[in-house]
């Protein structure tokens, strides 16, 4: 039906008889002319209709916004000063010999070219919104992302493999959608949170280098860089190790930049332990671009007056920071207020603060409600770890490590970034050397941090079951610009170290068999060495298109509540259907 797509329209076509198909994006009545912009999912290109042609123009006439269109005639230049630098076809026009409407709209619920829309009405409206120019080139550049993914890893060897969404529940860390089987009777199958085991079995298969860009699903709380279901480019290799394995997804990374966004980065890429990024930074995933660290002050603050910072000083477990911030003095009070409201909506109990007007004054050249109650020492010590000088603020951050490190490391964040500190461009990084457990305060047991197949660094299989505090994992994560992208980890490919992981984690052999009895038995078969990773392809493709949210590089996402309002999912289901899977609803919504 056409012969072009808008933007392919360029002054080597003058003269030339072109067919366009499209919607109306606006129309233009200039008094015995007609112009209108016809869009498709390359450009927009502006058709001339004049009174000559009686029959295109009546139709012309008749086209309102969204209208689809088909359009024949000769494209010519525009006449001098009226070209669109903005647009791929902007140098040249359609007159237009025949106008055809295929199809009407009614008036749609916003302009396309309204960047004030609310994203409740554009999820309600999403049809509508993929027209948008912002989502369409978006979900462009995520088909570049994927394409250009696949090109890298079909380059290197590794073989494209599809593994079941109908999964078998195993606890990996985060909540399971469950699945009722109508065939068997009160059994469940749960979609996968990845497919961590099937690709361990690959490898044992002996496929050798495994990839897929699966879907993976979480039944978690959601937020900006979350979603129930979400995109991972999945990935295992076997006989690499772990520095083989990060060099070649450093390379992968490298080579989606390049290709997508024509950007060179670093090469190689940084590496930060991980005990190293939670003392400078807070956080496992540090935003490198924002030039600030955390100062330790645990030590110091032990025999100071403030209870909220003596306090957790001398609890076992807990930490007192400071954070400076250059040239914050110029700080309003009800910025800080509302830096606090920031924290306690994070579980911080206050923030704490000091501004260093006279360095050279001591005590009396600093102002803050606290100052009177930390000795001379002390805030010397504060001064000195910090490097905070004249015109700067400190924040401090006070109690158990963990919640110090959570709530400081994400004030960092955010002042770096209100502040304009961070430096513009990628900085990425891999962070190694985790914790292989973490204890868990409900259960009192430990628990795996990544996942229970996470190969121990060597020397520490010992560590497993009778000091697990002190077991590190063979692990690494792919951090850029403060989002982790990628996970990953060298596996246990031994029946016996793999054992070892369920008994420091309390899993009786009786459940390591119901849950995970069928890798124990593969592992038995000649397992090689193996480890992989995988990568949150919205979230890379999110930072690529320079958005906040990863909703804004799907195509049909959930709301925070995960709802999709396209369709109304979840609904309710007929009574028939919940007797055909043997389920009945305790607290049934009354009959509509």
């Amino acid at each position: 039906m056409r012969s072009h797509y808008s933007g392919e329209l360029s002054a080597d076509l003058v003269g030339r008889r072109v067919t366009l198909a499209g919607w109306a994006h606006r129309r233009r009545d200039h008094g015995g002319v007609i112009f209108i912009d016809l869009r498709d999912r390359d450009g927009l290109a502006q058709v001339v209709c004049d009174p000559d042609r009686a029959e295109a123009f009546g139709n012309a006439e008749r086209v309102r916004g969204e209208y689809v269109l088909r359009v024949t005639g000769v494209v010519r230049r525009r006449p001098e000063g009226t070209v669109n630098p903005n647009l791929k076809s902007g140098a040249v026009e359609v007159l237009a010999h025949e106008v055809e409407i295929l199809n009407t709209a009614v008036p749609p619920p916003f302009q396309l070219d309204d960047d004030t829309i609310s994203e409740t009405v554009r999820l309600e409206h999403r049809i509508v919104d993929l027209r948008r120019d912002f989502m369409q080139r978006n979900l462009r550049l995520r088909h570049r992302a994927a394409r250009a993914a696949r090109a890298y890893l079909d380059g290197n060897h590794f073989v494209e493999i599809e593994t079941p969404v109908l999964y078998k529940s195993t606890p990996e860390g985060a909540r399971e959608f469950l699945v009722p089987s109508r065939l068997n009777d009160g059994q469940f199958y749960a979609l996968p949170q990845s497919p961590q085991l099937f690709k361990q079995m690959l490898m044992i298969a002996g496929f050798d280098r495994y990839y897929q860009i699966t879907k993976c699903f979480r039944d978690e709380d959601l937020r900006a860089d979350r979603q129930p279901e979400f995109t991972q480019i999945d990935i295992e290799t076997s006989f690499l190790d772990e520095v083989k394995i990060r060099g070649l997804m450093e390379g992968l990374a490298r080579h989606l930049f390049k290709d997508v966004l024509g950007v060179e980065l670093p090469d190689p890429f940084p590496v930060m332990a991980y005990e190293d990024a939670m003392r400078d930074y807070g956080v496992d995933k540090p935003d490198l671009r924002i030039p600030l660290k955390l100062a330790e002050l645990t030590d110091v603050m032990k025999d100071v007056d403030f209870k909220v910072f003596s306090g957790p000083a001398n609890a076992p477990g807990g930490r007192v920071v400071a954070l400076c911030v250059p040239g914050g003095a110029t700080i309003s009070r009800s910025e800080i207020d509302a830096y606090t409201e920031y924290l306690r909506g994070l579980g911080a109990k206050g923030l704490a603060w000091i501004k260093v007007n006279e360095r050279a004054k001591g005590a009396e050249g600093l102002q803050s409600p606290i100052v009177k109650n930390i000795h001379a020492a002390a805030l010397a010590a504060v001064l000195e770890r910090t490097g905070a000088k004249d015109g700067d603020l400190v924040f401090f951050g006070a109690d158990k490590a963990d919640a110090c490190n959570a709530h400081l490391g994400a004030l960092r964040q955010k002042v770096g970034h209100d502040r304009g500190l961070a430096e513009k461009g990628w900085r990425p990084l891999w962070v190694v050397d985790f914790p292989m457990f973490e204890f868990d305060e409900e259960s009192k047991l430990w628990k795996a941090r990544h996942h229970p197949f996470t190969s121990p660094k060597d020397g520490h299989e010992a560590f497993m079951e009778s000091a697990p505090e002190k077991a590190y994992a063979k692990a690494y994560d792919m951090v850029l610009n403060g989002w982790e992208v990628a996970g990953g980890s060298v596996r246990i490919h031994r029946e016996q170290v793999q054992q070892q992981v369920f008994r420091a984690m309390r899993i009786p052999p009786e459940e390591q068999q119901a849950k995970f009895g069928f890798l124990l038995q593969a592992l038995q078969y000649g397992a090689p060495p193996h480890g992989g990773i995988a990568f949150g392809f919205d979230r890379l493709v999110a930072l690529m298109a320079g958005v906040e949210a990863i909703r804004d590089v799907i195509a049909f996402p959930k709301t925070q509540r995960g709802q999709d309002m396209v369709t109304g999912a979840p609904s309710p289901v007929s009574e028939r259907q919940l007797r055909e899977l043997h389920i009945r609803l305790r607290n049934a919504p009354a009959p509509q």
